[in-house]
């Protein structure tokens, strides 16, 4: 199990031993971050110490630049589960707050990293900026390690194919609906988590039933329908999801989630379950009729299947 302690209110384990600590955001806990975890997993061992991540909430920009702060590629509960499947045995989260984004780099060490956790080496990405205005780079960290007693170290940019792997460059592919590339840089499945919902249950009338998703993630992929994942209590079934306003069946506008899981019956109202996107299949548009409508949908899940053969869901 992994602890999870925030700052300021809650105080460090008894249990963590001079705790090396991967510091930064990791959202989407993406090819790169995992390196980090991996490397602070393997040094921790290699001392007898505890491996720990720190990461803040809400996202700082939220708090710094509120017009322009990205929207997430994972929920809080998303993140602290992909963390614990890393292997870290700690998440330190900091309160991120207005009064905290005024603090200089070095009294961020000071409070947080010194008196709160007593860390005895501290892991960063290449890029990693913290303390007011971002002043705070690695060799000011490693600057203040020398004086404070800790060791700092950093992970150079993790490269997938020819791309630098960043949550900046995932949320534009998944912005672009390049779902199948952004899994490639992340690791694994861009994945939304919800609980369904009652709908209208038209998608039953057409043989084609369909589970509402209500989701707290930020981040949707455009309208289009794509091959996806869903989870359900744990078990993977290959699916069809549609992400859009279902222009042919409602005029109301609302962005929806509906997805219909292939060759099998389950009724899911009120379940919580995990869509993950494969990879989109085509734009969503109006159809003149059901009966059009249907057989396009008959076509996306063929193709669906196809996919799914080929990756040995």
């Amino acid at each position: 199990m992994m602890d999870v302690i925030h700052f300021p209110e809650d105080s460090r384990p008894t249990r963590w031993k001079h705790p090396v600590l991967a510091l930064g955001n990791f959202d989407g806990v993406h090819r790169g971050h995992r390196k980090i975890l991996e490397r602070v997993r393997r040094v921790a061992g290699e001392h007898g110490a505890t491996p720990v991540v720190m990461t803040f909430d809400p996202h700082p920009p939220r708090i710094v630049r509120p017009d322009k702060a990205p929207p997430l590629l994972m929920t809080k509960a998303q993140k602290l589960e992909a963390l614990a499947d890393a292997g870290v045995q700690g998440a330190a989260i900091v309160r991120f707050t207005p009064d905290l984004s005024r603090w200089d780099p070095e009294t961020f060490v000071r409070i947080v990293l010194i008196e709160w956790l007593h860390v005895s080496e501290v892991w960063v990405g290449a890029n990693f900026l913290f303390g007011h205005d971002r002043a705070g780079n690695f060799s000011m960290l490693r600057s203040l390690g020398a004086r404070y007693g800790f060791k700092a170290e950093k992970i150079d940019p993790v490269r997938y194919k020819d791309f630098v792997v960043s949550s900046t460059r995932i949320r534009r592919l998944v912005g672009e609906g390049r779902v199948d590339e952004a899994g490639a840089l992340l690791g694994h499945q861009y994945s939304i988590d919800g609980t369904v919902i009652q709908g209208d249950r038209r998608g039953r009338t057409i043989g084609f039933p369909t589970a509402n998703l209500c989701t707290e993630n930020e981040l949707l992929p455009p309208h289009g329908v794509y091959a996806t994942t869903t989870r359900i209590d744990g078990v993977v079934h290959a699916s069809v999801s549609n992400v859009g306003t279902r222009p042919t069946v409602d005029t109301s506008g609302r962005t929806l989630v509906e997805t219909h899981v292939l060759n099998r019956e389950l009724d899911l109202y009120g379940a919580g379950i995990r869509v993950g996107f494969v990879q989109r299949l085509r734009d969503e548009r109006a159809f003149e009729s059901l009966e059009v409508l249907k057989t396009q949908i008959a076509a996306d899940c063929r193709r669906a299947c196809v996919l799914f053969d080929r990756l040995s869901l």
